[in-house]
């Protein structure tokens, strides 16, 4: 076993720890079951030599071993029940314990790490992967726990009954060891390509599902099934190279061993007979417990694979975990306060990947209460502006101050509570309209929510649904219009009575007459705060005190409606082309 495969190992087991008092009474258990388990063969034993061979049927000695192997055989019903209902909910427990430990660990993650993961891999993850893990503590733990107890209280039974014999049977102890170390070896990078194809399936999958719409749009269903067949028939070669080597060295291995042993024992004994008479008593539990060996052997064998699944994706689990891609933090002592909502960006050069800068050298003030917006083809950087004020990733060179104070130095409590966010797509989660707009804040009263779904008008539609702000939202809010959906966004922003409105293609996906109740409530929502809107349709921001212009990550021309058509730039040429025909009313 390599070292890395070690410290996943020795890992896993770390988790076990907070259960020390649970994992003590399992294991009680199971030894109180191994023992009353390996009186059977003892009791049979002494039945057949001391009274079935020499007929020697005495009623009360009878009695009182058929009594005697009643209660054992119920006993060890009583501890097997006990030892794996407590085996088993440590387990669950475990693996609950990491499924939200990984949970909370990628909820900690910078944009950037999603933004090169694939969802479908997280998702086969924190899923798959951590289910592979359960069977490691439901399954394979429990098992080779409970086995190696039996194995021992086997070998103890037979050094009592013969030590010759019972030291013939150690040497069975290496060949097996040396099958599941081979077993072991050659399994390792098969059960690695199978999750790794998995989660190539998911991410497929999911990548097909989400974008349904363009798929039958464009008829793209013939080319998305045959890459889906590629894909799933990869998964499947990988899989059936695991079930090869498990059909080889699994059960038939152990089987051969298991005859081969029968057959010398057997033999042994044949000889013996030879020499001078044998117990039929001794011959029949030795056999049974040769059996019984092989028993737990073959349980062992045969839960390798779920121990081979387990490693790989724990390994796969603990390299998510230990992700140091995380969202930006505060630097520094001290919690200030947004209180004015004036911005600033010093000289801020950004990259997402490292090599190509989106923003540069990007600097502009906007003063408190102001409503500025920027403009630009696609990939200019508008949106980069907005990622970075909501510290969303951390940037290359500059400063972005808010109120004089730098962005690292502010808690992302403040930041979230403090700057509103209203995004083109709006995203609605699971639970009714009331929870989406309050956002789970239980500080947010009831009226309250009412009040802000009133400010944008999203009041108009919530209150013809049939159990209004109680009405349940369906995944991603599918139920409702994009419009209906943007609406019940900018309630949401507006419940938290931010300091600085983003606004990021805010209205893009809204129609003309919602448009139009929506710039109403927007501007109430302007009075007292710093306004940031990234536009497409300049018709939205042409009364905005300051509008910049972008063009590959430069702020290339400033200024406000009017003085930016005046000088015939690139936002001239903009707004020539959304405007045809009525550029000369405009001057």
């Amino acid at each position: 076993m390599t070292e890395k495969k070690r410290s996943d190992l020795s890992r896993l087991l770390s988790y076990m720890k907070p259960y020390k008092r649970l994992l003590s009474l399992a294991f009680i258990f199971l030894v109180g079951a191994t023992v009353t388990e390996m009186m059977g063969p003892f009791l049979i034993k002494q039945f057949l030599d001391e009274h079935l061979v020499p007929r020697n049927f005495d009623q009360s000695a009878l009695v009182t071993l058929f009594v005697v192997y009643l209660i054992a055989h119920l006993l060890k019903v009583l501890f097997t029940y006990l030892d794996l209902l407590y085996f088993q909910n440590i387990a669950f427990k475990i693996v609950q314990d990491m499924r939200v430990e990984v949970y909370n660990h990628v909820q900690k993650l910078s944009l950037s790490f999603f933004d090169r993961t694939p969802i479908g891999t997280l998702v086969s993850r924190i899923t798959n992967d951590t289910e592979a893990i359960k069977d490691f503590y439901v399954s394979v733990l429990s098992t080779f726990v409970k086995n190696v107890v039996f194995l021992i209280g086997i070998l103890v039974a037979m050094f009592l009954l013969n030590v010759k014999l019972a030291l013939f049977s150690l040497v069975l102890i290496p060949i097996m060891f040396a099958i599941m170390v081979l077993y072991r070896r050659k399994s390792a990078a098969f059960y690695l390509e199978v999750r790794n194809q998995l989660s190539v399936l998911n991410a497929k999958l999911n990548e097909s599902i989400q974008g349904m719409n363009i798929v039958q749009v464009f008829r793209q269903e013939k080319r998305m099934r045959k890459e889906f067949e590629e894909v799933n028939n990869k998964h499947y070669s990988a899989g059936r190279r695991t079930l090869k080597l498990d059909a080889l060295l699994l059960r038939p291995a152990t089987d051969l061993v298991h005859i081969v042993a029968i057959a010398l024992v057997l033999g042994l004994f044949g000889i013996d007979a030879l020499k001078s008479p044998v117990e039929v008593g001794v011959l029949y539990a030795f056999v049974n417990y040769i059996h019984r060996f092989f028993q737990p052997v073959n349980e062992m064998m045969m839960k390798l694979s779920f121990f081979q699944q387990a490693l790989v994706s724990s390994s796969r689990v603990f390299h998510l975990m230990d992700e140091k891609d995380l969202a930006p933090v505060q630097k520094g002592d001290g919690n200030p306060q947004v209180v004015n909502g004036e911005i600033e960006f010093k000289n801020v050069t950004f990259s997402y990947d490292g090599k190509r800068d989106v923003l540069k050298n990007v600097s502009f003030h906007v003063k408190q209460g102001q409503t500025v917006a920027f403009v630009g083809h696609t990939g200019s950087g508008k949106s980069t502006i907005m990622n970075l004020l909501m510290r969303f990733y951390n940037i290359k060179s500059g400063n972005i101050l808010i109120d004089g104070v730098d962005l690292e130095k502010f808690e992302e409590r403040e930041i979230r509570k403090k700057i509103g966010l209203v995004l083109q797509d709006a995203f609605l989660f699971a639970g009714n309209v009331k929870q989406n707009i309050r956002m789970y804040n239980e500080e947010i009263t009831d009226e309250e929510v009412k009040e802000a779904a009133q400010f944008v008008q999203a009041n108009t539609f919530i209150e013809k649904l049939p159990e209004q702000y109680e009405t349940e939202v369906v995944e991603r809010g599918a139920a409702f219009s994009s419009g209906q959906r943007q609406l019940i966004a900018f309630a949401r922003t507006i419940a938290t009575n931010p300091k600085v409105l983003v606004l990021d293609e805010a209205t893009a996906n809204i129609d003309t007459e919602t448009e139009d109740a929506i710039q109403t409530a927007l501007q109430q929502m302007r009075k007292g705060r710093t306004t940031i809107a990234i536009a497409h349709r300049l018709s939205t921001i042409q009364d905005a005190d300051q509008i910049f212009v972008m063009h590959d990550g430069e702020i290339v021309e400033r200024g406000t409606h009017q003085e930016l058509l005046s000088e015939q730039g690139l936002y001239y040429n903009m707004y020539l082309l959304q405007n045809k025909g009525s550029l000369q009313k405009a001057l």
